[in-house]
């Protein structure tokens, strides 16, 4: 479902937007998140297994993200829409991977937070694209 110019932007070190179905009467929120393309064209994700959204995935598997070029380029982003499977193997794999992606990993205090991850276990999420809009100007 993704296009090349699609598949340069997610490559980059960006957040994602992460929305879930929110509880009761609260109005979607949100959640900047680090995120991979995998391979197999779904888009996987890391997060602690008591974080409240992973509750909501449960009752609701079904989410979105948002991936936008930063200020001062030329606007490009991609919205992708679908359903979320929950893993509890490869979390903490995909943590460390994405540390390397997101953070100078020579500071101590980014090594230790990956020990505390790999120690503590992390759940992967993996949403499978339904829908996927874009721009790029």
């Amino acid at each position: 479902m993704f296009r090349d110019e699609d598949l340069k932007l997610l490559a980059r070190p960006l957040y994602a937007l992460l929305t879930v179905a929110p509880r009761g009467e609260r109005w979607p929120a949100p959640r900047p998140v680090w995120f991979e393309a995998a391979p197999d064209g779904t888009l996987q994700m890391f997060s602690d297994p008591g974080a409240p959204k992973l509750a909501q995935l449960r009752d609701q598997p079904r989410a979105s993200v948002v991936v936008t070029a930063p200020v001062g380029e030329p606007e490009h982003w991609v919205s992708v829409e679908g359903t979320v499977t929950l893993h509890d193997d490869g979390g903490a794999e995909l943590a460390a991977r994405l540390a390397d992606r997101y953070y100078d990993m020579s500071v101590p205090a980014h090594q230790q937070l990956v020990e505390e991850w790999k120690a503590g276990g992390m759940t992967r999420l993996v949403l499978h694209p339904e829908k996927v809009n874009r721009f790029a100007a």
